[in-house]
This record gives C-alpha cells, sequence and structure tokens, in this order.
C-alpha cells in the first residue's frame, strides 16, 4: 500500500526576494481586476435599476391608459362605470368622536315616544270565565299607516243676482283640475324626498284607486309651482346675505338631451341648486347675482379686473368717481363699446362681464364677507376664497409611486397632512393666536419639504402657494374645513339622475331644482318637509303655520 503524497507548500520565509515580488505583483493585478469586475457588475446593477423604475412608471401609466379606455368602452355601451375613486379617511380617523357625538341630543325611540300622538283609542274586549274581577287596562299603543281615496262631489250654491249676475260658491282653496291639495302634496314628497319616478308613482295611485294619468302627475310636479320658486329664490337671497360662509360644488345633469350642470350652493342653514348649460366663472358669478339682472362698475368691479390683468389704457377710459350701475347686459355692452372695448371679443369682453356681475353682487350686499369654500375648481375662485382640505389630500392619495422610495415619501407626507389637519381642527374647536402663527409656520415647513419624487415635489410647491386659501380658517374659525356638506346635498340630486334620468322641459329642471333646494333647507331648519308642502299648498292641519324659510335663516345666521 503507497502513500498518498502531499502536495509542498513553500512557506513565504523560504521564497526569494524575486518569487515573493512576483508573488506580490500577481495578487495586486489580482485585486485590481476584482475592483474593476465590482464596479462594472455595480454600474450594471444600477443600470438594471434605473430600467426597473422606468418599466413600473411605463406599467403605471398602461394601467391609467387601460382603465381609461375601459370607462371609455363603457360609456359607449351603456355600461355601469367603475366604483368611484376610495376616499382617503382623513376625515374620519382626525375626527374626535367624544366632541362631535356631545351636540346629538338623545333620542328617544319605540312607542313610548308616541304616548302624547294617540288620534284614537280603542277598548279590546276580553273573553273571561265567570267571577273574574276587573283590574284595569293594559295599554298598548301601535303605530299603523291608513291610505284611502277621498272622492268627494262638492255641490257650489248657484245664485243669481236681481242684476242678473250668476254667483257659485267657491271651491276650497288647493283644488285643480278636479285633484285635492292632498294628493299633490303626497305626489311632490314621493317625487322629491323618496325618489319615486313619475312612472312608478302614477302606478301607485292607480293601485291606490285613483284614476289619473301619468301626463298629470307630470302637471302636479312641474306646472303651478310660482310660490314654491319664489321661495327658492328668497332662500337663496338670505342665504348670501347672512351666512358667514357658503360651499359650492357642482356635478353633471341631462336637460333636453343635452349636458348641463348643477351647481349647488349652500349654507348651515339653507341650499339651492341651480342647473345651467355651462359652469363658467361668469355663470357662477350669475348664480351669486339671484335675481338681479344689472351690472354696476365700481371699485369692487375694478379691482376684479386689476386682478385679472385688463389692460390699463382700457380701465382708464372707465374709470370715474361715481359707480355706474346699468339695468341690464343690453346698456353695459353699449357703454363699453363706446368707450372703444370689443365686445364681439369673447376674451376680451369676458373679464369686464364678470368684473360687472361682481360689482352688482357688492352692490346689493349679497355674499358680503362671506368665505366661499370650494374643490379649488377655477369657477368658484371668486371673493374670500377657501380650499378644502379634503380634496387636497386627495392629490396626494391619487399619486402613483414607482419605487419604493417614493411610496414611502408618499405615505410620509399624507402622515404629515394627517397630523397638520387634526391640528386645525383643534384650533377651529379653541382658537388661539399662537396656535395660529406656529401652524402657518408648520404648513411651511411641511409644504416646502423636496423630496426628489418630482410628481410630489410638484404638488407640494402648487400646494404651498395656496397657503392663504388652505389657511383660511385661522382667520375666520367658523370656516369649513372642506365641502363634504355640498357633496351630501348633491348626493341626493346624483341619485334622483340615475333613477329619472334627465329633464326634458324648463319647467322640470326649474322644479327639480327648486323642490330639492327646499327639501334639503327644511332638513337644515329642522323642519318636516310634509309639513312644510301641507302648509304652503293651505291644507289645514293641527301644526302650526311654518313662518318664510327666508326669515328663518337670517334668524338663525
Amino acid at each position: 500500500m503507497t502513500k498518498r503524497r502531499l502536495p509542498m507548500v513553500e512557506h513565504a520565509d523560504t521564497l526569494s526576494l524575486k518569487a515573493l515580488r512576483e508573488l506580490v505583483t500577481g495578487l495586486v493585478e489580482r485585486a485590481d481586476r476584482a475592483d474593476i469586475r465590482i464596479e462594472k457588475l455595480e454600474a450594471e446593477n444600477q443600470k438594471l435599476r434605473d430600467e426597473n423604475d422606468q418599466l413600473r412608471i411605463e406599467n403605471t401609466r398602461l394601467k391609467v391608459d387601460n382603465q381609461l379606455l375601459r370607462d371609455e368602452i363603457a360609456r359607449l355601451k351603456n355600461l355601469p362605470p367603475r366604483p368611484p375613486f376610495r376616499p382617503s379617511g382623513m376625515e374620519q380617523a382626525t375626527s374626535d368622536k367624544t366632541v362631535a357625538g356631545s351636540d346629538k341630543p338623545a333620542r328617544r325611540r319605540g312607542p313610548k315616544s308616541d304616548t302624547g300622538k294617540v288620534t284614537r283609542e280603542e277598548v279590546l274586549p276580553a273573553s273571561v270565565p265567570p267571577g273574574s274581577r276587573f283590574k284595569g287596562y293594559k295599554d298598548c299603543v301601535v303605530r299603523d299607516l291608513v291610505m284611502r281615496v277621498d272622492v268627494v262631489r262638492y255641490r257650489r250654491e248657484c245664485w243669481v243676482t236681481l242684476e242678473g249676475r250668476t254667483i257659485v260658491a267657491p271651491l276650497p282653496a288647493g283644488i285643480r283640475g278636479g285633484f285635492g291639495a292632498s294628493l299633490r302634496r303626497f305626489c311632490l314628497m314621493l317625487h322629491s324626498h323618496g325618489q319615486v319616478t313619475t312612472q312608478r308613482l302614477t302606478t301607485l295611485l292607480n293601485d291606490v284607486g285613483v284614476e289619473i294619468s301619468k301626463r298629470q302627475v307630470i302637471r302636479f310636479l312641474t306646472e303651478q309651482l310660482d310660490g314654491f320658486h319664489a321661495e327658492d329664490a328668497a332662500v337663496l337671497h338670505a342665504g348670501l346675505v347672512s351666512a358667514p360662509f357658503v360651499t359650492v360644488d357642482d356635478t353633471g345633469a341631462r336637460h333636453a338631451n343635452r349636458n348641463f350642470h348643477t351647481t349647488h350652493i349652500g349654507g348651515e342653514h339653507f341650499t339651492a341648486f341651480r342647473t345651467a348649460p355651462s359652469k363658467s366663472r361668469l355663470n357662477f358669478l350669475a348664480l351669486l347675482r339671484g335675481n338681479y339682472q344689472d351690472y354696476v362698475l365700481n371699485d369692487a368691479a375694478f379691482a376684479v379686473l386689476e386682478d385679472r390683468q385688463v389692460d390699463p389704457a382700457l380701465l382708464a377710459r372707465l374709470s370715474t368717481r361715481e359707480p355706474q350701475l346699468f339695468a341690464n347686459q343690453v346698456p353695459f355692452l353699449a357703454y363699453l363699446a363706446a368707450n372703444g372695448i370689443d365686445i364681439f371679443d369673447k376674451d376680451i369682453i369676458r373679464p369686464f362681464a364678470e368684473a360687472g356681475i361682481w360689482g352688482a353682487i357688492r352692490h346689493h350686499g349679497l355674499v358680503g364677507n362671506a368665505v366661499i369654500v370650494s374643490d379649488d375648481a377655477g369657477q368658484f375662485r371668486v371673493g374670500t376664497h377657501a380650499l378644502c382640505w379634503v380634496h387636497a389630500e386627495r392629490l396626494l392619495h391619487k399619486l402613483m409611486p414607482a419605487t419604493p422610495g417614493q411610496v414611502k415619501h408618499v405615505e410620509t407626507l399624507r402622515e404629515l397632512v394627517w397630523l397638520f389637519y387634526k391640528a386645525l381642527k383643534d384650533y377651529q374647536r379653541r382658537p388661539d393666536s399662537c396656535a395660529a402663527r406656529g401652524l402657518r409656520v408648520r404648513f411651511d415647513r411641511i409644504f416646502s419639504l423636496r423630496t426628489g419624487y418630482g410628481d410630489l415635489d410638484k404638488l407640494l410647491f402648487r400646494l404651498g402657494r395656496r397657503k392663504a386659501e388652505l389657511l383660511r380658517v385661522l382667520e375666520r374659525p367658523e370656516t369649513p374645513l372642506h365641502t363634504n356638506a355640498s357633496e351630501r346635498d348633491l348626493r341626493g340630486l346624483v341619485i334622483k339622475r340615475k333613477i329619472s334620468g334627465g329633464t326634458v322641459s324648463r319647467d322640470g329642471r326649474q322644479a327639480r331644482d327648486s323642490m330639492l333646494g327646499l327639501m334639503k333647507t327644511c332638513q337644515k331648519l329642522g323642519l318636516s318637509f310634509w309639513h312644510y308642502l301641507g302648509d304652503r299648498l293651505g291644507i289645514g292641519t293641527s301644526h302650526p303655520s311654518i313662518p318664510p324659510l327666508a326669515t328663518m335663516i337670517v334668524t338663525r345666521a
């Protein structure tokens, strides 16, 4: 058996100087080659990372384009749209439930709360054996609804005077076309508050026993509503005069097979809807002007023109010491044309028209010092303006970061915004000048951050420029931080649009806006819309009469 020979390993001490130099040189060359390979691998790794980031960004863009194409296909095929954008939850996460719930009074539920509203009593006998003793009654309050058809034949006395004139006894108030006021109140209530379509309402009435056509139901809902339209206009005027703030928003609407827009103007005690073919700033100012049609060139109007950077030479032609009042658009345009302004150029005439309407608004005392809170739509940026924080934070929520670093930056900024929003809500409950200064400094720190994520940095810079509008609550603590009230009010109109579609006639469009606005106003004032309709239609009830809504709005302001 032979022994295995091990290789001889020379020790460095046994090497000659020449061999040692060769060994060191070889090791240095190998280290240099390894460094070059490492640098090359790092460069290739960074290149792959950059390509991966670009692919993620491109993939995100393709997802967005794909969703847009899906939405367009769904619209063309009349398919249901995709679900709405998921809310961020900032308002719910920063709300103090103990404070929010303390203002709500305890509400009694169950039959015991109706003991004072009993309309009739019935004694129910019991079958008992002989010799039993009577021990009184055990009460049970039952709530029920009675619907019955009431067909009344009115025999109107007819008399002939000595002069030959015929006198016929008048019908009770509210009777029109052979139908009573209670039936009309029922139709208005179900259609406006219950979102019942005219077809289903007609079927329901015929099933109950009222022989009525769909056309007659439509007449109930759209015609002879002048009193309601007048009160709706008075509600808007009272709100614009007395409210410390108004929240505004708009949504799409269909009218006469065309795309219209419904604008919501509301406050703490009132709501108004107006539908028009445009949602421009000119249209919004016309809505704020209410029923007035005049134009006024005063200091407020010239302030608007200077803000819009109109040519000073044109302003010099119009400036006068006393305000210029014009009854309507015709003399206003004639005055502009006489002063060398091209009234046929839309780009030139638009700022003058907006300024004239804004001057009329200020002249009549409308809006006053009220803060207009909006979602940053350009048409609402008039007067003392404030931005909705929920919509501002939603812009962060809509960012599509492509890398883990970008995701971390967005999450960090969202957390900072949420904490700042909670601090604003605390300030709103307990205003303090020192806290206001601290919040302004804190705002500057947050929105001056630069993360290296381009889209996020651009958004922070954009929001930072709107500091005055985002921090309006520091000057006016009563101003809401969001437009959730407008979105809640508009939700009823959107549901109605989805159920009933659009309107066809001008009367139908005006009736929808007025009745929905009055219904929401009654809710904010704590009134029963059913009792309100009965009072305005002249139906005698045991409830006290309801004063004009405009008076109640001014009283509570």
